[in-house]
């Protein structure tokens, strides 16, 4: 699965790690890390909660600026209050994602960054980032099982099946084009 933004491409896949065991392979720019199906769907969760608080923090400052005629640093203060009061995520996300107002532009950003790389997605990029890291990490739950029943069958080898695998994410890059 691909996602763009404006410092290059992020995809996501589903692999396995050394011991056999499902996984998924993010590939950023020069960065390549091996994540657990479970830090993708922590990062997921993270995408979707930073894209509704963008949208939300953009909503309540038009309010306050709007309903109670608050000036730029009241209200600063006040949406900061705001963030502090809500849930922390559990688990740690594969990348680091902030929720942005821009109160210049007065769109919500969602910001995301993993080494050296960072990017800006607006918030259905981010929703739609989330959608491609949940499936990459259900399939590689799946994938993972279907390897393993694939093995048990005796009319393919273990070449067989990587071949297999290898048409099947071949097949799937065309798909993230249409």
């Amino acid at each position: 699965m691909t996602d763009q933004t404006a410092n290059g491409t992020v995809y996501i896949r589903s692999t396995l790690d050394s011991d056999g065991r499902a996984a998924c392979l993010l590939t950023w720019g020069t960065i390549t890390k091996l994540l657990t199906p479970e830090a993708a769907l922590t990062t997921a969760r993270e995408l979707t909660a930073a894209a509704a608080a963008a949208e939300s923090d953009v909503a309540t400052i038009e309010s306050f600026r709007a309903t109670l005629k608050a000036d730029m640093r009241t209200i600063g203060l006040m949406v900061l209050d705001i963030r502090k009061r809500r849930p922390m995520p559990k688990g740690r996300p594969a990348l680091r994602i902030a929720s942005v107002a821009g109160v210049r532009t007065g769109k919500p950003l969602v910001h995301i960054a993993l080494g050296s790389m960072k990017g800006e997605l607006d918030p259905d990029e981010a929703r739609t980032m989330a959608l491609h890291w949940t499936q990459t990490a259900v399939a590689a739950q799946i994938d993972v099982r279907l390897r393993y029943a694939l093995g048990e069958w005796d009319k393919l080898t273990p070449t067989d099946i990587e071949r297999l695998f290898a048409i099947v994410q071949r097949s799937d890059r065309g798909a993230d084009r249409e």
